[in-house]
């Protein structure tokens, strides 16, 4: 590991859909292509005996085969084969026009639905959708199955395949069917592509107990991310904080390099940040030049859709300082890819290394637990509704339901939410109608269904109703 260049390399987990490029929150290529900046070479003589058989196997479909087949399609179709043999969602191939997209996605703004998709045991998921995108407006949630895109099975499409359809100019619209944990039937969500800003860092401050508390929320790890956070954190120390609450919920990763510069600013050098290990056990450890840490309380916010970088900046802060996590388990992804440019504008983007926390552990599979194990209120549980026809008095489905639990979650009183629509259900169905300042039929129509989901949007962001969120605060506040 002599060359140091892999400080470049690719930490999201997935791919962000969007018209102009894949969005992997970083620089995907080396930056120099020596051959000391790649892996050990295997001895020619192995190779070439161990690549006969491949080679028979080319000659015998070029020639033979009862149809002519274009010898660059076999050629990327045994580098797909090997690719696929090591099992990795995270290894992929590239062919020229796809480098080209990948390469092209740190643009201040991109067109898309705003979310991030990763491949698990051979199923798309969704690791989570962005700050205010269209997918998160659709109801999007992480770990929902992506199950067809715009009517077409994704069952046994590459990553890269599934992006391509899912992504799309601005104004126009896909329809995903989604299977979600807890639902007997996959939801069919309609999402309208539109522009998507690249900003990833959002700050402001929060009062609590009578102190002030910075608190910064960072949606992934891009290119800028380190020197935004730089920026508004050093506002809120000119200015006087009592505490400094960072907020990873949902962030899928990115730039190693982004993150990195980050937990310089906020550990000391008492113990690495991370840790990085090859395939054959050596390891380099990575420090701060900081003797101390911050002179002020930090908490960071976590769940399950908190990925790769934003592990390692959870576990550096955890295991370093003994900083408070808050929220759920992480996604729990462990290894680093880079993209190994091939000569010819295609690239093999392969998993090279293993990272590890401060104390060494490997959180691939496992995830990171919170000091503080929390989870949300009714209203960020909800789902869609989607409605075959009105929902009205003595229906009972599954919609039904739903729209039961998603009334109740607002504060009005459906009386139960068994799926069973009753004459309390239609009275708070009435009540919803009149706040909302609609039409009261007592009827749940594609209008008041609307209405309701909008409701359900607006009461997340609210900052009061985030348990998580309080609770941090809570301890951050407590602390001397």
């Amino acid at each position: 590991m002599k060359n140091k260049k892999w400080l470049a390399i690719t930490l999201s987990c997935s791919i962000v859909t969007g018209t102009g490029g894949f969005l992997l929150g970083a620089n995907p290529f080396f930056e120099d292509e020596k051959e000391d900046a790649l892996p050990n070479q295997s001895d020619p003589y192995i190779l070439s005996d161990s690549l006969r058989k491949v080679q028979r196997a080319f000659d015998l479909i070029s020639t033979g085969y009862v149809e002519e087949v274009p010898k660059e399609e076999l050629v990327e179709g045994a580098i797909q084969g090997m690719l696929s043999a090591l099992d990795d969602p995270y290894s992929v191939y590239m062919d020229e026009e796809t480098t080209k997209q990948f390469s092209n996605t740190l643009e201040s703004e991109f067109e898309g639905i705003g979310a991030e998709i990763s491949k698990i045991e051979g199923k798309i998921y969704i690791i989570s959708p962005f700050k205010n995108s269209p997918a998160e407006e659709a109801g999007l949630k992480p770990n929902d199955e992506i199950i067809s895109v715009d009517g077409k099975t994704v069952s046994g499409m590459d990553l890269y395949d599934v992006t391509e359809k899912i992504r799309g100019e601005k104004g126009t619209v896909v329809n995903l069917v989604i299977k979600r944990e807890g639902l007997s039937k996959p939801l069919e969500i309609p999402v309208e592509r539109a522009e998507i800003p690249n900003e990833t860092v959002f700050a402001q401050t929060l009062e609590k107990n009578g102190k002030t508390i910075g608190y910064i929320e960072i949606t992934s790890f891009s290119e800028n991310t380190d020197e935004d956070f730089m920026e508004e954190l050093k506002a809120f120390e000119e200015k006087g904080i009592d505490g400094l609450l960072l907020d990873v919920r949902g962030n899928p990763g990115g730039l190693l390099s982004s993150v990195e510069n980050i937990l310089k600013e906020l550990v000391s050098n008492t113990k690495p940040y991370v840790q990085i290990e090859e395939r054959r056990g050596s390891q380099m450890q990575y420090f701060s030049n900081k003797k101390e840490a911050k002179n002020y309380p930090v908490a960071v916010l976590i769940n399950k859709g908190s990925a790769s970088a934003s592990e390692i900046l959870a576990a550096a802060l955890k295991e370093v300082e003994g900083y408070t996590l808050v929220g759920e388990k992480t996604f729990g992804k462990g290894t680093v890819q880079q993209a190994v440019p091939m000569g010819d504008g295609s690239n093999i983007k392969l998993t090279l290394f293993k990272w590890l926390t401060p104390n060494g552990n490997w959180i691939h599979g496992k995830g990171i637990e919170p000091n503080i194990e929390i989870g949300q209120s009714e209203v960020y549980y909800t789902h869609p509704i989607q409605l075959e026809e009105p929902l009205q008095r003595d229906m009972n489905n599954e919609n039904v339901k739903n729209a039961q639990v998603i009334l109740d979650s607002l504060g009005f009183e459906p009386g139960r939410t068994d799926g069973y629509f009753s004459n309390q259900t239609e009275i708070a169905v009435k009540a919803f109608q009149q706040i909302k300042g609609m039409r009261m039929t007592g009827v749940i129509d594609t209008s008041t269904a609307a209405a309701m989901e909008k409701a359900v949007i607006d009461k997340t962001n609210d900052p009061r109703y985030d348990l998580q969120l309080q609770t941090a605060l809570e301890v951050i506040a407590k602390k001397e």
